[in-house]
């Protein structure tokens, strides 16, 4: 295929020697399968943020560094130069994230590095060589489901041990290889110390995963293991090897447990719909 411009540098430099296919482009970024001399891999180019985008993205960002008190100041202010520091710590959020936490034993791409705000990581392929499918595209027996929840479950437990939260946590950001689930898509992670939302972050996470995995295995859904593993994680208990058990005694005075039951019967209504939207569209397609 003809080489997008924001690739070009890549092949410059020797980085890449080849842009394959398009694999992927969404509102954060364009994703491509490149050739590395005899490596396949993928590049995520990031796309330019408006200022509503900005606006958006302000709760994910609480507790995020940056490089000095000018760039802290230019962003609060939401000067050009500041939104122009803040896109560019959206940007090495997952770059940074990636790193620690493939350190960290968590099933994430292995990075290869970035360049010109371009990331170039593993590409997740299934048995057969091709792009490794969603988590929301496969279809899972009991036993596949209530695996992946636990296997999922002891990511998310890895990375709040790095003092990091997804925060868009879904079927549609994990894939699956023939080990088993992969997590993608970090350059929303949230600081589980420094920032206000997170264990709603986390709650929202675990839930998204419970929903979509508790349709084949629908005793999931009377677990709580985010609970759980904030208690721990705020009592500073928390460890990579904690041995969670899904029940949690909540406290009455504090959690309202209708919302949360409410919020996970939301996540399963959405989970529900997409999927009921997938079948409508491969029905289009046979037609």
């Amino acid at each position: 295929m003809k080489t997008p411009p924001s690739l070009q540098a890549l092949i410059d430099d020797g980085v890449i020697d080849e842009v394959l296919r398009p694999l992927k482009s969404g509102k954060e970024a364009a994703v491509y399968v490149v050739r590395s001399g005899d490596d396949v891999r993928c590049a995520k180019v990031y796309k330019d943020m408006a200022q509503r985008s900005f606006k958006q993205r302000v709760q994910y960002q609480e507790g995020r560094k940056v490089r000095g008190s000018r760039e802290t100041r230019a962003i609060g202010k939401a000067t050009n130069y500041g939104r122009k520091q803040q896109e560019t710590a959206w940007k090495n959020a997952e770059v940074d994230a990636l790193y620690q936490l493939r350190d960290a034993g968590v099933r994430v791409p292995e990075p290869h590095g970035y360049y010109h705000g371009v990331l170039v990581m593993e590409l997740v392929t299934d048995a057969e060589g091709f792009s490794a499918p969603r988590l929301g595209e496969v279809e899972l027996t009991p036993e596949q489901a209530r695996e992946f929840h636990r296997v999922l479950v002891r990511q998310v437990v890895l990375m709040l041990c790095c003092g990091l939260i997804h925060g868009d946590l879904s079927e549609y950001n994990v894939l699956v290889d023939p080990s088993g689930p992969v997590v993608i898509d970090f350059p929303q992670v949230v600081s589980a110390a420094g920032n206000n939302a997170a264990r709603t972050m986390l709650l929202r996470d675990v839930n998204n995963l419970t929903a979509s995995l508790g349709r084949w295995a629908p005793e999931l859904f009377d677990t709580w293991y985010g609970e759980e593993m904030w208690a721990l994680f705020e009592a500073g208990e928390l460890r990579p090897d904690s041995e969670l058990t899904g029940r949690f005694v909540h406290d009455t005075r504090r959690v309202d447990l209708a919302s949360v039951r409410d919020a996970i019967n939301d996540a399963r209504e959405l989970a529900l719909i997409r999927q009921q939207g997938r079948e409508a569209r491969d029905a289009d397609d046979g037609d």
